[in-house]
């Protein structure tokens, strides 16, 4: 059984395909013209669309060409009785499923009816385990603002627009890069994504457009660069408020030309990509301040999608809060727990710093430790508490360890991810935190064995 929808300016084919196809057992609306087929495609889901070619108003492959932007998983299977192979070959390049000829062989049309839904099913079942691999959770919340970037995830997802994301750490920037990417014409080719914190300044270059073999020191072999990578995808360059001014005037030099440069290299490269950015800085301030290039931020942000603090979505926290713990509890295949009302009621009040990311950190330690219920106390206890995972000093444990330098290689990792956390994992701010540069940061990350991804 499939959703369709009939447009046809014939009243008698109208009536008589819905007449057929509803007696096949399918859910059957028609339209009068193209006009009257697209609000209904606005307003409904459709998984089919059986269409005139020739209408008044707005014809069938106007319409076929507004759904391939706005409605790009619906089929198309185009009808006519003035059918030319020309007509056929240009509604076959725009996206539809077939064509078919006036006066209409039914048989024939339930079997494309049948493979297009087949194909459209194929189609959701590979989205679907493509969200898996990208580990793309649903973006859920109630709130007017989540409902106002789903509404812009689903609009600007087909168009290949370049997206600037903002909003704080944690607060799910790089999932809703990766819903861009997933809703869009790209969506089979590679996401990747860069975080510009975490790579130091003097690697960036090489990172994004690659090198060529003795293009410097402990240059061995020719390294294949993010953007290249992403050829044909989506390249999401986290945090690109750290970047450096001279990467920037290279990515807008990419953004212009659609070209890269391997460091070392001596040939230009093209390459097709969407560019997706985020940032949790106040870029017009970094621009005033010298740190961010202007012509770059206008090119980024044709689209801006602002993300707020969950601190202002606080109706969010208990849909948020059960989804984790449900996603935790099949994670660790341990026994169903649950919230009690009031301790949903304590994480709602609670001022999360770490936005989503320290509310999942918070409900895994509550699936950890609590019981069957998770009470109010539980929450006082293991999320509102100084030390949230435990009562009792990891220092004995230390003092067993062997030697002296053991011991103050994992006091330094216990203080550098105390504060990693404490600014959610922002190499930049950490390091200013600390006193200390980023690079400097970063390499005692690396020898302390602390990897971002598996905390962020």
């Amino acid at each position: 059984m499939a959703r369709l929808l009939v447009v046809d300016d014939d009243p008698e084919i109208r009536v008589s395909l819905a007449e057929v196809l509803t007696y096949d057992n399918h859910v059957v609306e028609v339209a009068r013209d193209g006009l009257e087929a697209q609000r209904l495609l606005e307003r409904s889901d459709f998984d089919i669309v059986l269409c005139d070619v020739r209408m008044p108003g707005k014809d069938g492959l106007e319409l076929l060409a507004w759904a391939r932007q706005h409605k790009p998983d619906v089929e198309f299977i185009m009808l006519s009785g003035h059918a030319t192979i020309e007509t056929a070959v240009s509604a076959t390049k725009m996206g539809a499923f077939d064509f078919m000829e006036k006066p209409l062989d039914l048989p024939r049309l339930e079997i494309l009816i049948r493979n297009a839904s087949e194909k459209r099913k194929l189609v959701t079942e590979n989205k679907t385990l493509a969200q898996k691999v990208f580990r793309a959770r649903e973006i859920l919340g109630i709130s007017p603002a989540i409902q106002h970037i789903r509404e812009m995830i689903d609009r600007v997802a087909p168009l290949d627009v370049r997206v600037l994301i903002t909003g704080p750490s944690g607060s799910g920037k790089e999932l809703v890069a990766r819903w861009i990417h997933l809703k869009s014409q790209r969506s089979k080719g590679p996401f990747v994504d860069v975080n510009c914190a975490a790579i130091p300044p003097e690697l960036i270059e090489s990172e994004l457009f690659g090198h060529e073999k003795g293009a410097f020191t402990h240059a061995l072999k020719q390294h294949i660069g993010r953007f290249e990578e992403a050829h044909g995808g989506t390249l999401f360059l986290d945090e690109i408020g750290d970047m450096s001014l001279a990467a920037q005037a290279k990515v807008l030099r990419v953004i212009e030309e659609g070209k890269i440069r391997r460091v070392g290299g001596e040939k230009d490269i093209a390459v097709n990509v969407r560019l997706i950015a985020a940032t949790n800085k106040n870029l017009p301030q970094e621009i005033a301040a010298g740190r961010f290039r202007e012509d770059l931020y206008h090119r980024l942000s044709v689209v801006i999608i602002d993300i707020p603090p969950l601190k202002e979505r606080r109706e969010d926290i208990p849909i948020l809060a059960e989804a984790f713990l449900k996603e935790i509890i099949q994670e660790y295949h341990t026994a169903p727990k649950s919230f009690t009302p009031a301790a949903l009621q304590e994480l709602t009040l609670y001022e999360w710093q770490g936005n989503v990311r320290e509310l999942r950190n918070a409900v895994e330690r509550l699936a950890i430790f609590s019981e069957k219920v998770i009470t109010p106390a539980d929450v006082r206890r293991y999320v509102l508490s100084p030390v949230p995972c435990s009562d009792v000093s990891p220092l004995p444990h230390l003092l067993e360890v062997q030697s002296i330098e053991t011991f103050l290689d994992q006091m330094e990792r216990e203080y550098l991810l105390y504060h990693l956390r404490k600014h959610g994992f922002n190499v930049s701010r950490t390091a200013e935190a600390l006193g200390m540069q980023r690079t400097a940061l970063h390499n005692r990350m690396k020898r302390l064995g602390i990897h971002r991804n598996e905390y962020a």
